[in-house]
Parts: C-alpha cells; sequence; structure tokens
C-alpha cells in the first residue's frame, strides 16, 4: 500500500482562529478551504493540518462534536532555542517552557486559539553503543 500524502485533521470550533496561527506563526499557508474546513500545508512539514468546524454535518455522527483535546502537533526544528525567541518576540505565550528529557528529547509548547497545543522540539539524545 503506497501512502502518497499524510494529513492530520482537528476537530476545533473557530477554523479561521486556528489556520491563522498557524499561517501567522509557523509559515504554513491554506491549499483548501471551505465553510467550516480548512487544509494548511508548507513544503517542508510532510503533512498537511486540517481543521474542521465542530458540529459540521459532514462528520460522522460520533465524531461530529469531538474537539482536538489531547492532541499535540509535534514540529522538530533545527534551532530550538531561535524558535523560542521568535515566538516570544511574536507575543505568543509559551505555555510549556523549554525542558530536557533525559531521552534526549528538548521542547517547548504554545496553544493556538482553540487550545490545540503546538510543540516544538530537536532531540539531542545520548549516543547509544
Amino acid at each position: 500500500m503506497p501512502i502518497t500524502a499524510s494529513a492530520v485533521s482537528l476537530n476545533v470550533d473557530d477554523v479561521e482562529a486556528s489556520s491563522a496561527f498557524l499561517t501567522d506563526h509557523f509559515g504554513f499557508r491554506k491549499e483548501m478551504s471551505a465553510d467550516g474546513f480548512a487544509s494548511l500545508t508548507r513544503p517542508d512539514a510532510g503533512m498537511n493540518v486540517i481543521y474542521l468546524r465542530r458540529g459540521l454535518a459532514t462528520l460522522p455522527d460520533d465524531q461530529r462534536d469531538d474537539h482536538a483535546d489531547g492532541v499535540i502537533l509535534a514540529f522538530t526544528v533545527d534551532n530550538l532555542e531561535a524558535e523560542l525567541a521568535r515566538l516570544t518576540a511574536e507575543d505568543v505565550t509559551i505555555t510549556m517552557p523549554l525542558r530536557e528529557e533525559p531521552w534526549g528529547e528538548r521542547a517547548f509548547q504554545v496553544t493556538d486559539p482553540n487550545g490545540v497545543i503546538i510543540q516544538l522540539i530537536d532531540w539531542n539524545a545520548p549516543v547509544t553503543r
């Protein structure tokens, strides 16, 4: 089974607010949009981020009122400190300060207007032999 593209689809209350957050602060651009729907992309992301408005009639009944709770959009970056400084300068609230885990992950988080968590990470994993 060849996979030709990947996407994550998130149900939110305000599609435009989440879309604007990703375009304004993370360099995504809208690829497609309609009432209650937006698909965002960037050439180096390897996937699209899709926002669907909660309650949208095209969603299955058992998913229609769900929200993207518990989902973390994680983006690996080359210069974590520079991204932290840039987002801070853009007045984006850092909702989890930069921290380093014992397994080598370094990360911080921000939260979009709909409560979607976006985590920026890099890796400083110890060499194992």
